[in-house]
């Protein structure tokens, strides 16, 4: 991991949120209180290196496998998936919760990191092994935390199966999920104070 994410007060505690675009952390940042957001780049290629117990969450934009998901669906990883062992999200269901609350449409369900924009037959290959959404960060972002950190991931869906990424539709459903992001902070900072 390169770099260092400075935080005020004590630097061994609290949230960190990572998003992979500048846009993304923009809109996170709408709904943070204390938590910095930063940006680790796309594919995560620029993981800092974290504060020790800080609860880390990746935001930001995702795909959908499952055709139910509607753009604008806020998927909470229950698991992580891609590239070695999944790693469990035990408090996602808690923090689904608690983002329905805050007025969101929310599912929770196992998310997969791939290393590149998947298409058609991916999707499908994926969703039949039980995954509903798709980024490109998650999963290494999860693997450079030190074991035992706590870890939440949050896609809101831009793309899916009847909403191909590179097709007319896709700027005016990416406007859409930026305002869906922007309200998440406050549920990812309550998240974090009362990790699982």
């Amino acid at each position: 991991m390169t770099g260092d994410v400075r935080t005020t007060g004590d630097d061994t505690a609290g949230l960190v949120v990572c998003a992979a675009l500048r846009l993304e952390a923009r809109a996170v940042r709408r709904g943070l209180a204390r938590a910095p957001a930063v940006v680790v780049g796309y594919r995560a290629r620029r993981v800092p290196r974290l504060p020790e117990r800080a609860a880390v969450a990746v935001v930001g934009f995702g795909g959908a496998l499952d055709d139910r998901l509607a753009p604008g669906t806020v998927v909470v990883a229950d698991e992580i998936r891609g590239g070695g062992k999944p790693v469990p999200c035990p408090g996602a269901r808690a923090l689904a919760a608690d983002l329905a609350r805050d007025g969101l449409r929310v599912h929770v369900g196992p998310l997969v990191s791939a290393d590149r924009v998947v298409r058609e037959r991916e999707r499908h290959v994926w969703a039949a092994d039980g995954a509903c959404a798709v980024d490109m960060e998650s999963a290494r972002v999860a693997a450079a935390l030190p074991q035992g950190t706590p870890v939440a991931a949050l896609r809101v869906i831009v793309d899916g199966p009847r909403h191909p990424l590179l097709r007319p539709g896709t700027i005016t459903r990416g406007v859409a999920a930026w305002r869906v992001l922007a309200r998440t902070g406050p549920a990812l900072e309550r998240w974090a104070a009362e990790p699982v």
